[in-house]
């Protein structure tokens, strides 16, 4: 028979403080040091760690010849305690952000072939309905931004799940697909070339740029090649940013990968040419990401509406 307490006794009696306690623990690996840390003596640390223990019927801490180091059991229970402490910063920017009339604020982060379109127009359309929200924007591959939500850095992601990524802890709002091509500069002496004229092989050992491994995009450029029986490029420049790419592309021989949906909204399109040929793996679908058990603030839920609702009219408008 389980020794762990029902929920609702958790609730009732596990204190913040002893949240507090954990934490502070964890972090110095020392009891005394710990007390000192939230203003307490070692007596009463070494109480209050007890009763936390009896309530949830595990031992959190392991005593050792040189400190204190957390069980599996005090892992879990750190990893949630940051999660309460991080909601609780939340709430008090959120109540002061309310105080002072504004709505909030929103921690972003985007994939770049979004960040450039559907973000640019979401975040012009918010700042007329609300002057006062405040965001911040972290655009980078889908790898790295689920990872920075996941430790709570991030409010919302608009990208995609990547492989391996703690799925059951994310929430995925599906938006849309993009179709991958490769592009060329418009001097490129394959920018004129014909579907029947190029091949994966003619391909492979030319200069590509490319965004970093593991990244979803690069996952699907790795899978063309090894679907064509031909190793990866041996020459290539990595880099998640589209201006980069787009500028080496126009300037050099090199290739690139990119969003059909970047090239037909860049304003310098006439400069780029898209190359004849087809990705056989696609693309997973793009959409909002945020943690399964985060409450999501006013700001959030203001942020997430806007991107439904712009995105929706891009459609309309490409229909």
């Amino acid at each position: 028979m389980s020794r762990i307490p029902e929920a609702h006794l958790i609730h009732s009696r596990l204190r913040l403080r002893q949240l507090r306690l954990m934490l502070a623990l964890d972090e110095l690996g020392s009891l005394r040091r710990a007390a000192d840390e939230i203003g307490m003596t070692q007596p009463a640390a070494t109480k209050m760690l007890h009763e936390a223990e009896n309530l949830l019927g595990v031992e959190l801490f392991e005593r050792m010849s040189r400190g204190m180091r957390a069980t599996p059991f005090g892992e879990t229970v750190i990893y949630y305690a940051r999660m309460v402490f991080a909601e609780l910063s939340g709430m008090r920017e959120e109540l002061a952000a309310l105080e002072s009339g504004n709505l909030g604020r929103v921690t972003i982060g985007a994939i770049p072939a979004l960040a450039s379109g559907l973000l640019t127009r979401t975040i012009a359309t918010l700042k007329q309905s609300h002057p006062r929200l405040s965001m911040s924007i972290q655009v980078d591959t889908s790898d790295v931004l689920v990872q920075a939500l996941l430790q709570d850095q991030l409010d919302v992601v608009l990208g995609r799940i990547p492989p391996g990524a703690r799925a059951d802890e994310l929430l995925f709002d599906s938006l849309g697909e993009e179709a991958l091509c490769v592009i060329v500069g418009a001097q490129h002496p394959l920018a004129s070339a014909t579907a029947q004229d190029l091949s994966w092989g003619q391909l492979q050992g030319m200069t590509w740029v490319l965004q970093q491994h593991p990244s979803p995009m690069r996952s699907i450029i790795n899978q063309a090649f090894y679907n064509a029986q031909l190793d990866i490029p041996s020459s290539i420049v990595e880099t998640t940013s589209i201006m980069t790419l787009l500028s080496l592309i126009q300037q050099t021989d090199m290739l690139g990968v990119t969003p059909l949906s970047v090239v037909n909204e860049y304003p310098g399109k006439h400069l780029l040419a898209v190359l004849p040929i087809e990705f056989e793996p696609r693309l997973p679908p793009y959409g909002l990401i945020t943690r399964r058990h985060r409450i999501k603030s006013s700001a959030m839920q203001a942020f997430m509406g806007s991107v439904r609702t712009v995105y929706e009219q891009q459609v309309q408008e490409t229909d």
